[in-house]
């Protein structure tokens, strides 16, 4: 299977584990648990902790356009007004 035809299937799961659901944000698997025990991306355990897809994309829609660096104190990203791009 090429990483493509494995990037579509990984797309189309119904339920991520955590390592999955660290790959498609582009962070640590530490990160995903933090998320989690702050309430802000639940998880459910079926032999080991999943993420449903659905449950992913909610977070993807809820907290887009927020900083969620530190998932206990989640604010809306600062947008540059300066019109200079730094």
């Amino acid at each position: 299977m090429s990483r493509k035809e494995r990037s579509e299937f990984i797309m189309e799961k119904l339920l991520y584990t955590v390592p999955e659901v660290a790959k498609l944000l582009r962070c640590n698997p530490k990160r995903v648990y933090d998320l989690n025990k702050a309430g802000l991306l639940p998880l459910l355990k079926l032999g080991q902790l999943k993420c449903r897809r659905e449950t992913l994309i909610a977070f993807l829609e809820k907290y887009d356009g927020y900083d969620v660096s530190d998932p206990y104190h989640v604010t809306p990203l600062q947008t540059d007004t300066s019109g200079d791009g730094v």
